[in-house]
This record gives structure tokens, C-alpha cells and sequence, in this order.
């Protein structure tokens, strides 16, 4: 889902929005099915999108919008789909070659199985037969020998060339799930490689009697200034300071993502929230400090602040008690009156000088 249309979600109008698409998919006798959800949501959300552009070909052309017009408008311009057909081509090309792999390899058996026919049957023969017969039979292995010689280089040679594409195929496959775990706007950890890490360390805390803190951050009045500036700007705002997010989530284990919209979050394994309280603080003065300036015109975009909210996890707790805690303090932030972070533990906040 683009990060528009995500910020649409987020917005008061989000079920004014799904409302409407729901509408528009009964309008025009479309099945709810959650992909065309989706597509129908850029329909009728962002008018400007390549997705309702397709929609509305398919509308003006008299055609019945079908579930498979759907998935291939999906696979073009939706990444969450392009992903998917990327990873079962991907998947196809590998089974394909272990196929390969796995014929060769029985071939090779067979030609092992009936050359050992051939030796038992020459054995026999030997003892049976005179000096022509031995040179026949001797001529006879001879040429199943060369056989089975020449099945083995191609096997060989099969295996070698399969080897190569199989790791070009895994290299792929990397890439893949690399991509599908990485926000395209800020080159952060996505929410779902989040959902992933948090539920990780939580376990690892668990198991070793470690500390763990989250920390969710949030950019204050984004929603308004992305309305006056537009969403290109917006989007300068969010890669800035998922910059200085990042530079905190990158040392050591630590963790970072962009978590939603305007949203980030920062897991911090084995340390307590004083830790995670500092190197925040440090980030939060670090973007506030800062005028930027809008980059197509040159003019002052004003300071930019954030609102954190940091909670520690609680032994046998799940991920998501841990993610409310630290959205909890993150809301206390924004109640305090913004530029600040709080701590769910203790409930106390650190405000901007």
C-alpha cells in the first residue's frame, strides 16, 4: 500500500474512506475480496494513482471489473502483489531446477543398475564361454564402461551448471525477501520485518532474563504540515528523520523501522529505558534543532519535532502488551503538549528545553 494511501487510513476520514470503496465495488457489482479492497480504496482515495487510472479504463471501456483484472492491475502497481509473483517465479524456477537435477540423478542410477547387470551376466559368461566369447564379452564392458563414463561427466557437468543457478536463484530469493521487508521510502525495516524482530526479542528476553525497551516515535502535526506542503515534501520530512532514527537503531543489536505513515519504532535488546530515554533524547533535539527547507523552492519548512513514547518489557508479557505500553507513553507525549519523550513505566516525561 503506498504511503499515501496509508496516511488516508490514518486520517479521522479513514472509515468515510473504506465506506465509500465499499460503495463504489457494490456500484459497479465488484466482489469485497481484501485485494480489490485495496485497488478499489486507491480508486476512490487517491483519484491521481495509477491504480485508479487502470480502474478507470476498465469502468469507461463497459467492461465488468473480473477478480483476475484485479490481480493483474495489482502486480503492476501494487509492490505487496509484484512481490508475490516475483517470489513464485522465483519458487518455480527452483523446483524447475531440482527437477533437472533429480532426472540426471536417476538416470545416472539407471545406467549404474544396468551396468551392474552387465557385470554379473559377463562373470557368468567368463566361466562358460571360449576365447571369441571373452572378446566379445570383454568388447561388451568395454562399451557399457565408456557409458557409464560419459553419463557421469553429464551428470557432473548438469550438477555444476545447476549449482550456479541455484545460487543465483537464492541470491533472488534474498532480494526478495529483502525488498519485502524494507520500507521504499525511508530504506528502514517495514512493519512487517517489525512485527517480526519485536516478536524475536521478546522471546530472547524472555528465555535469557535480558531487558528489553521499545520506543515509538512519532512526528508531530505531520498530518497538517503534508496538507500545506504537499506529500513530496511530506515525504523529504519522513526520510530526514527516519535518517536520524535509523542512526540510533543502527548501533549494535539494536532496531529500527519505519512502523507506519509518520510513524517509527526502535527495539532495543538487552537495554533498560534510561538507555533508550537518552539516545532519543539525543535524536529528538537533533531534528528539532533543524530548519529545513523545501527543496523544489528553497523555503523554510520550519522546525521539525517528535514525540516518543519508551516502555520496558515485562517478563511472559506478549509483543503487542509491550507495543501498547510504549504507544501509551507515546500518546502521554502528545498530551504533554508534543516535543518530548515519556516512559510507560514510571510516567515521566522529558520536554524540550
Amino acid at each position: 500500500m503506498s504511503s499515501e494511501l496509508d496516511s488516508i487510513l490514518r486520517s479521522p476520514k479513514a472509515y468515510l474512506w473504506a465506506r465509500k470503496a465499499i460503495e463504489a465495488m457494490e456500484t459497479h457489482r465488484v466482489w469485497p475480496t481484501a485485494l480489490n479492497f485495496e485497488l478499489w480504496l486507491h480508486y476512490v482515495a487517491a483519484k491521481d494513482s495509477e491504480v485508479a487510472a487502470e480502474i478507470n479504463t476498465v469502468i469507461n471501456s463497459g467492461e465488468h471489473f473480473t477478480d483476475q483484472m484485479g490481480e493483474e492491475i495489482a502486480s503492476h502497481h501494487l509492490p505487496a502483489a509484484k512481490l508475490s509473483g516475483e517470489i513464485l517465479t522465483a519458487g518455480k524456477n527452483l523446483s524447475k531446477e531440482l527437477d533437472v537435477v533429480s532426472r540426471a540423478i536417476e538416470t545416472a542410477r539407471e545406467t549404474s543398475e544396468l551396468y551392474g547387470q552387465q557385470l554379473a551376466t559377463a562373470s557368468q559368461s567368463l566361466g562358460e564361454q571360449g576365447d571369441q566369447s571373452v572378446r566379445t564379452m570383454v568388447e561388451t564392458l568395454s562399451n557399457a564402461t565408456q557409458k557409464v563414463r560419459e553419463e557421469n561427466q553429464a551428470l557432473e557437468t548438469q550438477l555444476a551448471d545447476t549449482t550456479d543457478e541455484l545460487g543465483r536463484l537464492r541470491e533472488h530469493l534474498e532480494q526478495v525477501r529483502r525488498d519485502a521487508m524494507t520500507d521504499a521510502l525511508t530504506m528502514l525495516s517495514n512493519r512487517k520485518a517489525f512485527d517480526e524482530s519485536l516478536e524475536r526479542a521478546c522471546e530472547a528476553s524472555d528465555a535469557r532474563g535480558a531487558p528489553l525497551t521499545l520506543a515509538v516515535v512519532d512526528i508531530d502535526h505531520f498530518k497538517m504540515f503534508n496538507d500545506t506542503w504537499g506529500h513530496q515534501t511530506g515525504d523529504q520530512v519522513i526520510r530526514y528523520v527516519a535518517s536520524v532514527i535509523g542512526r540510533v537503531g543502527g548501533e549494535g543489536v539494536r532496531f529500527s523501522a519505519r512502523y507506519g505513515g509518520e510513524e517509527f519504532a526502535v527495539i532495543f535488546p538487552g537495554e533498560r529505558s534510561d538507555v533508550a530515554l537518552a539516545a532519543l533524547e539525543q535524536a529528538r533535539e537533533e531534528i528539532s534543532s533543524r530548519t529545513l527547507k523545501r527543496r523544489s523552492t528553497n523555503e523554510d519548512l520550519g522546525a521539525i519535532t517528535i514525540s516518543t513514547g519508551i516502555a520496558e518489557h515485562r517478563r511472559g508479557d506478549p509483543p503487542v502488551a509491550l507495543l501498547e505500553s510504549a504507544d501509551g507513553a507515546l500518546y502521554a507525549s502528545k498530551r504533554a503538549g508534543r516535543n518530548r519523550t515519556s516512559l510507560a513505566d514510571i510516567g515521566s516525561s522529558t520536554r524540550a528545553a
